[in-house]
């Protein structure tokens, strides 16, 4: 914010992202998986306001409850943001939550990105890009995508490997949320059990009309996610099952679970199917891809 005095408060959207397609490649001796995934963004937004304060972190939710205020990722990126800033102040953290919890769609990640920007546009941006990006890598895995403010990329490692893609085009998009929710741990526990000894997976060749559409992304390949999570939730199963006879371009079970997601070709075609879905234990949200740049934090008078 060259030139300009730093606000005291400011405004961002989180957004929600899919992955396109997710192998797990192998566990680390450590515990942590190494993945290959391609994440896009959804229009789907939690929102969060960050507004300076004398001192400390304090965070307010409007929506679930998200558990301790002292585990939750937008209070750590705070935390690691001021203290890479050395700043004299803290901050208070208003959270509109509209993501679903444990479904998949990295709303946890995408908030605390968020806030790592949220607080550096407090401190007049302070903060190098590179280094806000290395500060998301240590917060967890997908925080790196969502800081990048990529609209889609390629990712590698834990997810902090990052390679920007051109988009698909936006299109409407279904999520349909069931009552059930999967933490992303158990679903690596089951698919370590179901892989108890490390496989030699082959790589993945993508060309330049890989992500040219969303008929050549349903290509690609799937998610690994999906047996596991399947054979412990074949209620989960049946949801996939009946979202994909809705007729859409893509389909795919949300990261670990437990939202699946599909994109259409028109409007009219994802309101139907969300009618057709939608119902006792499963709650429908109609949305739309995202082709653009992530925004930025903006400052509120």
């Amino acid at each position: 914010m060259s030139g300009a005095a730093a606000p005291d408060r400011v405004r961002i959207a989180a957004h929600a992202k899919v992955n396109l397609l997710l192998r797990v490649l192998a566990r680390e001796s450590g515990g942590h998986h190494q993945i290959e995934t391609a994440f896009t963004l959804l229009e789907l937004a939690d929102e969060i306001a960050v507004t300076r304060t004398p001192a400390g972190v304090s965070l307010q939710v409007d929506g679930p409850d998200l558990g301790p205020a002292e585990e939750n990722l937008a209070v750590r990126a705070a935390r690691a943001a001021l203290e890479a800033i050395g700043a004299k102040f803290g901050v208070a953290i208003r959270l509109t939550k509209r993501i679903p919890v444990r479904a998949g769609l990295g709303g946890g990640s995408s908030d605390a990105a968020a806030t790592l920007h949220a607080v550096n546009t407090l401190a007049g941006n302070v903060v190098p890009r590179q280094e806000v990006l290395l500060l998301a890598t240590r917060l967890g895995a997908d925080v790196a995508f969502f800081a990048s403010g990529a609209p889609a990329a390629l990712a590698w490692g834990r997810g902090e490997r990052l390679f920007r893609l051109p988009p698909c085009p936006a299109a409407p998009a279904l999520v349909a949320v069931p009552a059930v929710g999967v933490a992303t741990a158990e679903a690596y526990r089951w698919w370590d059990e179901m892989h108890p000894v490390p496989e030699l997976r082959g790589p993945v060749v993508f060309d330049s009309d890989a992500f040219a559409s969303w008929g050549s992304v349903g290509r690609l390949g799937g998610n690994d996610f999906e047996v596991p999570v399947f054979s412990r939730h074949p209620e989960l199963r049946t949801l996939f099952e009946r979202v994909a006879q809705t007729g859409p371009l893509w389909v795919r079970l949300c990261g670990s679970g437990s939202a699946v997601t599909a994109v259409y070709r028109s409007a009219r075609d994802r309101d139907d199917a969300a009618a057709a879905v939608g119902g006792k234990n499963v709650t429908t949200i109609t949305t739309d891809t995202r082709a653009v740049a992530a925004p930025v934090a903006s400052a509120e008078d």
